[in-house]
């Protein structure tokens, strides 16, 4: 079965994963999901991943969950650019999520960072997600 939006894959299995309260959920590899996972790991909304090799397939990441009080750490996560409509912004047209105390994931010319890591490079760039 082909996948068209693997990242949105991704996001899709850590939500369903956080709602049934699994402490670790697995995803295929890739770099894209390697930096967004490494940009969700800085944030403080996972654990961490580690990199599963599996004999005659594509190796997977197996990412770890973080609850706090019984609830997860990531209240909300979504794709805002998707295959069929990419949504690009300027470092002046950065939008906040959650008035500052989320986070949007940036594909930008200098590689996938943080909304205020984009500010402090001065940079803009397609928006791949938003978590808070």
């Amino acid at each position: 079965m082909a996948l068209t939006d693997p990242l949105g894959d991704m996001l899709t299995r850590i939500r369903n994963a956080q709602m049934r309260r699994k402490t670790k959920v697995s995803t295929p590899a890739s770099s894209l999901r390697q930096h967004v996972l490494d940009v969700l790991q800085s944030e403080g909304y996972i654990r961490g991943y580690t990199t599963v090799e599996v004999t005659g397939v594509q190796p997977e990441f197996e990412i770890e969950l973080k609850y706090f009080d019984g609830e997860p750490v990531i209240r909300e996560i979504e794709r805002v650019s998707k295959p069929g409509r990419r949504v690009y912004a300027s470092v002046k047209a950065l939008p906040r999520v959650a008035n500052g105390l989320g986070v949007s994931i940036l594909s930008t010319p200098k590689g996938v960072m943080s909304d205020h890591e984009a500010r402090e490079n001065n940079v803009g760039g397609e928006i791949l997600c938003r978590v808070f």
